[in-house]
């Protein structure tokens, strides 16, 4: 379902994006509006599935996950039961922080964070190659982030 956003919309989405913490009096300042028209755009935000929810940034190399390896997956097979199996089970691996359903040459594209070569080595081994229906895994080691944000509200469609 497509959502008509005008400038307010995004942005409060924007500023959102930007700091999640805003109280609605710091929002409604941020984009020069009354609080209580803040709001009621704010819940319809909401309402509406746009805003699908919170969480925090956290930082990878605090919590000793600095490695980002994007692991190209391909099922035996891609009846609706393989993808099934497969899509189930990948969610439940700590280490795989993104999971995509592709077109094209594999069937996934997974983002894993682990500590280091070795450690995905292990995981590698003794999870990813177990994953039911997994035919073939291609591994690619980030050598740095250039760029990392959240999902843009973009230009107006008018």
């Amino acid at each position: 379902m497509s959502h008509q956003l005008d400038e307010y919309d995004r942005a409060i989405l924007s500023a959102l994006q930007g700091n999640g913490r805003l109280s609605n009096l710091e929002l409604a300042e941020k984009i020069n509006l009354s609080p209580s028209a803040c709001h009621k755009r704010f819940r319809r935000l909401e309402r509406d599935g746009i805003i699908t929810g919170y969480s925090a940034i956290l930082n990878p190399d605090a919590l000793g996950q600095g490695q980002s390896v994007f692991v190209q997956v391909t099922l035996e097979q891609q009846d609706s039961r393989s993808i099934e199996r497969f899509e189930k089970a990948i969610t439940d691996v700590p280490e795989v922080a993104e999971c995509y359903l592709m077109s094209g040459m594999y069937d996934y594209l997974g983002l894993v964070m682990v500590r280091d070569s070795s450690d995905y080595e292990r995981l590698h081994r003794q999870v990813l190659t177990n994953l039911p229906g997994v035919s073939r895994i291609s591994s690619h080691f980030s050598i740095r982030a250039v760029s990392r944000r959240s999902y843009s509200v973009g230009a107006s469609e008018d």
